[in-house]
């Protein structure tokens, strides 16, 4: 078939599984296909972007992609950008079936961005802020030296997981509670105030921001640093807040990547399964289906899993047995209608805490395992365990919860951190290695609080080397 032919079948499949999946209640932003080279679709999928600033860990992350590729052990099959309207890059040299059930998987992840109230927040014209960004990028580095921009970059994106998404909610909480509350140091208003001056009059100021700074830990690390620091820049706090920003913005994705990826898995299937195909196109997509929920012995699939349980979610609801009508009150046939309410109201840690059921858990054989001396074994198949450890493992999106608890440490401007230890130990190795990086962005020593074998550990740098000690 010549490529003309190809793309108008592809064109005329594209109308039919859109109208499908609005028919299925799909609600999505104008979603535009591109087919690009593997060079091209690796590039975007290592910046995780079209465009974005330069830096060598992007290099890294496509040369390990491309390798993959090269050596046919892994493949991108396509990329999709949360933005209005989606744009959606497809690999030159996928099959007409390929780029069908893509399609289809793509245009669930649209409806996922658009209606998910995880993403309500982010920005839609990211492509765009980017691109911006890039261009101040590349002036800095014309002005102030490649090395130098791009070992301040090592430094921000040392920290960039730190921050605290819903940052805007808590702040209007904030605000409303500061507006209830009045200073007690102020001097007290009577009829003799003409009798003397402030001058004359002193007061001892016991307010909380007085005493201690911040006020309350600090869980955006990133957004502190960048509006207290003395050391930076106005380049370099420029670099500081597009890093965060963009961070905000992949946040969502990363604290719904199993229900996002369940949720795109759940309805290719679907719509594919009601467009017309031939016996070889069914045979190739059920290949590609299976290929996509295979679980893996080391790692958790989110397709699978994600899949499996809106498929449970959907029965339950439809049709609940004896005991579920009884103890909740279902009466059937709300299937769908909880699917896409899960889909809106959920991400993965309530994802999994309310609907990870026993069932599921032994249906797919879930197991927590670790490494004992030279081997790794399964330590535990209690489904209870098994589900409170995935969610745990999910929280913060797994990265540790650092907070800022002093910025005037020793009353020197000395930054002091704490780990709010859950359970498990930081990487020492990388502690110590990121560390500097904190202290070229704060400019003064920084200290670090930790559990290491169940004692309180403190780890600094003061610009020329790291301590440890007990406390």
């Amino acid at each position: 078939m010549n490529p003309h032919d190809e793309m108008k079948q592809l064109e005329q499949a594209l109308e039919k599984i859109i109208a499908k999946a609005r028919e299925f209640g799909l609600d999505f932003y104008d979603t535009y296909f591109e087919i690009c080279p593997a060079d091209i679709l690796y590039t975007f999928g290592a910046y995780g972007m079209p465009t974005r600033f330069t830096h060598w860990t992007f290099g890294k992350a496509y040369h390990k992609m491309k390798t993959q590729y090269d050596y046919n052990l892994g493949r991108i099959y396509e990329m999709v950008v949360n933005s209005n309207p989606c744009y959606a890059f497809l690999l030159e040299g996928n099959s007409l079936i390929q780029n069908k059930l893509i399609m289809a998987h793509v245009l669930a992840h649209c409806d996922f961005f658009k209606n998910n109230i995880y993403f309500k927040n982010t920005s839609r014209d990211m492509v765009e802020s980017m691109a911006a960004a890039a261009e101040r990028f590349r002036n800095y580095e014309f002005k102030y030296g490649l090395e130098r921009v791009e070992k301040f970059i090592d430094a921000a994106i040392s920290i960039q997981e730190h921050i605290e998404p819903r940052l805007m909610v808590k702040e209007g909480r904030r605000k409303e509670q500061k507006n209830k509350q009045e200073c007690m140091c102020k001097r007290p208003e009577t009829p003799y105030d003409d009798l003397w001056s402030l001058d004359e009059v002193k007061i001892e100021c016991t307010c909380p921001s007085t005493r201690k700074f911040p006020q309350k830990p600090e869980k955006d690390i990133m957004l502190f640093v960048l509006q207290h620091s003395r050391e930076l820049e106005d380049w370099q706090r420029d670099i500081m807040s597009v890093i965060r920003q963009e961070m905000l913005y992949f946040w969502p994705q990363m604290e719904t990547k199993i229900m996002n990826e369940g949720w795109a898995t759940y309805w290719h299937l679907r719509i594919i399964r009601e467009i017309d195909l031939n016996e070889a196109e069914t045979v190739e997509f059920a290949k590609m289906h299976s290929g996509i929920i295979q679980p893996s012995r080391f790692r958790l699939n989110p397709y699978i899993l994600g899949l499996k349980i809106f498929e449970d979610i959907e029965k339950r609801w439809e049709n609940p047995g004896q005991e579920e009508k009884k103890k909740y009150g279902r009466m059937g046939g709300e299937g769908k209608e909880k699917i896409f309410e899960v889909r809106t109201s959920e991400n993965d840690v309530s994802f999994l805490r309310n609907y990870l059921t026993r069932e599921l858990i032994e249906e797919l054989d879930l197991y927590l395992y670790k490494k004992i001396g030279y081997d790794w074994k399964i330590t535990d198949k209690e489904w209870e365990k098994v589900r409170d450890e995935l969610v745990n493992n999910l929280t913060n999106c797994g990265y540790p919860h650092i907070e800022v608890q002093d910025g005037d440490f020793n009353r020197r401007g000395e930054l002091y951190l704490k780990h709010c230890h859950e359970g498990k130990e930081l990487d020492v190795f990388y502690l110590e290695k990121t560390l500097p990086h904190v202290y070229t962005l704060w400019g003064k020593p920084v200290y670090l609080e930790t559990m290491l074998d169940n004692k309180k550990v403190l780890f600094s740098y003061n610009g020329e080397k790291t301590g440890k000690k007990f406390i």
